[in-house]
């Protein structure tokens, strides 16, 4: 300090501290007020905001309140740079932390606001707030003079053994940048690989695909892996899905009737199953002159792919339970095998799969 610490300059210093924390509350309460309000809009990036300026606008009171009480004070004028190096420092960490938060959730917003959109991947909101912070950092380093020249040369020849390190890592990134772009897999999708996985795709992030199997275990698949695969997406390019259950029915039953009874099961089915299609119209196809049958194909409208278990399920409950009742015959398989025993020639009875030996 230059002159002597007297009440002229301690009294303005402390208005000036006092001041800034008054403002610091008072702007939390008003900005948790305004929270308020925006969590009952239907954006979600008034959230966002609202959230960012809980943290900025305190710190920024608060160092508002230290630096005038600084200039109240005698200091030095080393002492004085050195405190507004630190208050300016603190003020671009704690703006770039929520400039990140903000952007990141922005970004967020926006994807889950549009379909075909990434809604829940987490690879953009990553790279947006990698950016941002990096972007935050290198200007708190030109704040402190340090130059960020050389450091940008540095880093731009460091990028290629860094590239070279990670080649992996960055062929797995651009492979799920590449796929959320195409729009050919999206969080929410359900997948079936060649390879055998299947499931929800859960979130697709910078290095991995995550895939929830419907017995709720979770598959973790690299991107790059995933971009080279063939996939079946039974989202795309329409959630609706149409499924087939085959049946067959005795060569002495009423055709016209069978149809007519499975047409009216599968229009109960479609009305009062949850997850069908009650605008499907019913579809029966007479394909196959079995062994011991009449085979036919039956089309049912499923909403997604894991709609059609539950269907499957009531329509052959319903259906056995109706083709009883009409006495329509469902037969088990079977097949008429020769056998010779002692000069005599018989026709057992035999089930399809079986294999007839000869008697000595």
């Amino acid at each position: 300090m230059t002159e002597e610490l007297t009440m002229d300059r301690l009294v303005p210093a402390g208005i000036a501290l006092g001041a800034g924390l008054l403002g610091a509350f008072l702007l939390r309460m008003l900005l948790r007020w305004l929270a308020g309000h925006a969590g009952r809009t239907r954006w979600g990036g008034d959230d966002v905001l609202v959230a960012a300026l809980r943290t900025v606008a305190p710190w920024a009171a608060v160092a508002g309140g230290v630096a005038g009480a600084a200039a109240a004070l005698p200091l030095t004028r080393t002492v004085q740079h050195g405190v507004n190096q630190v208050l300016t420092v603190l003020l671009i960490f704690v703006t770039t932390v929520s400039a990140a938060r903000v952007i990141a959730g922005l970004v967020r917003t926006v994807t889950t606001s549009r379909s075909g959109v990434a809604g829940s991947a987490t690879i953009f909101v990553n790279i947006t707030r990698v950016l941002v912070l990096a972007i935050g950092f290198l200007v708190m380093l030109q704040t402190l003079g340090v130059s960020i020249a050389p450091m940008l040369t540095a880093l731009g020849v460091g990028g290629l053994a860094v590239a070279l390190a990670l080649q992996d890592t960055l062929a797995n990134l651009f492979a799920g940048i590449h796929i959320l772009a195409s729009k050919t897999v999206q969080p929410g999708d359900y997948i079936q690989l060649s390879s055998g996985e299947e499931g929800y795709v859960e979130d697709i992030n910078w290095r991995q695909t995550t895939v929830r199997e419907l017995s709720n275990n979770l598959v973790v698949i690299p991107n790059g892996q995933l971009a080279k695969s063939n996939m079946t997406n039974f989202m795309r390019p329409e959630q609706r899905l149409t499924v087939l259950v085959q049946v067959g029915v005795s060569y002495d039953s009423d055709l016209d009737h069978v149809e007519r009874v499975t047409t009216e099961v599968i229009a109960e089915v479609m009305t009062e199953v949850g997850g069908a299609v009650p605008e499907h119209e019913p579809a029966i196809r007479f394909h196959t002159f079995g062994d011991s049958r009449i085979g036919f194909t039956v089309i049912l409208g499923v909403g997604e792919f894991s709609d059609q278990y539950r269907i499957k399920h009531e329509f052959v409950k319903r259906l056995h339970r109706r083709y009883r009742a009409e006495g329509i015959r469902i037969p088990s398989p079977a097949r008429t095998v020769a056998l010779q025993q002692g000069g005599t020639v018989v026709f057992p009875q035999q089930r399809a799969g079986e294999e007839a030996v000869p008697l000595p």
